[in-house]
């Protein structure tokens, strides 16, 4: 078949690269200048940044494995550690390794900073959820879900997780969905949890080598223009006049549903009706004083203190990159409300305080890079828009129903998915 495929994003890709190893003939479609959608690196003024600071975890199994496909070396791509949700002082849950389960008991024994009954409730609670199968009413919210933990459990444990896999606050977060991530991280096997902090690029990790993949198997990438239309022909598609067999929107949500409305306008509402948060990260640059106790540490976060999790990319990339650091600052609309000059002097300030006794001096700020719609919300209830457009129109992406909040595994999975489920 002729797959046209709008969006060479992590979702597109994935796609892409899956649909070629089914035979079939691609052509990719996308409105930027390079492939990667949210998750790639940009030249920010002389500086060779990210567009978001990512991390992978052990279970992200597909994403991992297209990696390897496309000619990655994994192992040296990244830093791997067993999970840690440490804060700067060295305290925090720490998973030493081995097999998962007990792995997580005894990560969560050594916690320094808990006091018995906290440790007791946390184990407690997990194995409740085992019982029960990682599953909830799916219209239950992650604070209320765990409203019987003690608050430091929540504080240190619950409230981070949340933000870091659903980019969505704990009393607004799905908690059948982050059960469905912790039963996969914690419970997947041995190295499920273990934290991927990227060395290289974003684009070098997958976008880069499965474009250079693609072209070497015949496929094609048009970019820098926007799809203006894609049309019915027959017995297969057109897209921008080219025809195609099959086509797979793998684009935003607002592009894929202006797409898709002329021919499936329920599915165009469902995707339009997604509601949106976003991520800022903040690079600074200071002098290093200390090691850090783990290249991402978790931060204390509140409505004056904006970011959730700080990395040493010095630690992570090496000389170029010493005396530099991300914060990650999630679900910040209303920081960006105040301007990006707020959001700056608040993460500065959070840093002076939180990571002061790891720096020298005061931070500067080098660059702010803000994704408005990094992800959707992943609130309880929420209807996603299925894979199935139209007869020979499909969806993948984050919009895409599936069981994963919007992560590089859920576009990845989700990707391969489409691919598969070609007519």
């Amino acid at each position: 078949m002729r797959v046209g495929i709008v969006g060479a994003g992590w979702a597109g890709l994935a796609c892409a690269v899956e649909a070629v190893s089914l035979g079939h003939e691609v052509q990719l479609f996308e409105m930027a200048a390079q492939p990667g959608g949210r998750a790639r690196s940009i030249d920010a003024g002389g500086l060779a940044l990210d567009n978001g600071q990512h991390i992978l975890i052990g279970a992200y199994r597909d994403t991992l494995a297209s990696m390897r496909r496309v000619g990655v070396d994994v192992d040296a791509a990244f830093l791997r550690l067993p999970l840690a949700l440490l804060k700067p002082d060295g305290r925090g849950l720490r998973l030493p390794g081995g097999a998962p389960v007990p792995a997580f008991v005894r990560g969560v024994i050594a916690h320094r900073g808990w006091r018995w009954a906290e440790r007791l409730a946390l184990l407690g609670a997990a194995a409740r959820w085992r019982l029960g199968g990682f599953r909830c009413d799916p219209d239950t919210d992650v604070a209320s879900f765990t409203a019987r933990l003690p608050e430091a459990v929540r504080r240190d444990v619950i409230e981070p997780l949340a933000v870091a896999a659903l980019n969505t606050p704990a009393h607004e977060a799905s908690a059948a969905v982050l059960l469905r991530v912790l039963h996969d991280a914690l419970f997947g096997g041995p190295g499920s949890s273990d934290l991927l902090l990227p060395r290289v690029a974003l684009s070098e990790l997958l976008p880069e080598p499965a474009r250079r993949w693609l072209q070497a198997r015949g496929a094609q990438l048009r970019s820098g223009a926007r799809v203006g239309a894609i049309e019915r022909a027959g017995g297969g598609w057109r897209v921008d006049g080219e025809p195609v067999d099959a086509v797979v929107l793998a684009c935003g949500p607002l592009e894929s549903a202006r797409l898709a409305e002329p021919h499936a306008a329920p599915w165009a509402a469902l995707a339009r009706a997604l509601r949106f948060q976003p991520i800022a990260t903040v690079y600074l640059e200071a002098e290093p004083a200390a090691v850090w106790p783990c290249p991402m540490l978790a931060l204390q976060s509140d409505t004056t203190r904006p970011a959730q999790f700080a990395f040493d990319l010095g630690a992570l990339h090496g000389a170029a990159a010493r005396g530099r650091i991300a914060l990650v600052a999630s679900g910040v609309a209303d920081w960006l409300d105040r301007g990006t000059p707020a959001l700056e002097a608040a993460a500065l300030a959070q840093a002076a305080r939180q990571l002061g006794g790891l720096c020298r001096g005061a931070p500067r700020v080098l660059r702010t890079i803000v994704e408005k719609r990094a992800t959707f919300a992943c609130t309880p209830g929420l209807r996603r828009p299925p894979q199935r457009v139209a007869p020979g129109l499909l969806a993948a992406g984050d919009i895409a129903e599936g069981p994963y909040p919007a992560t590089l595994e859920g576009a990845v999975r989700s990707g391969i998915a489409a691919a598969r489920a070609l007519p």
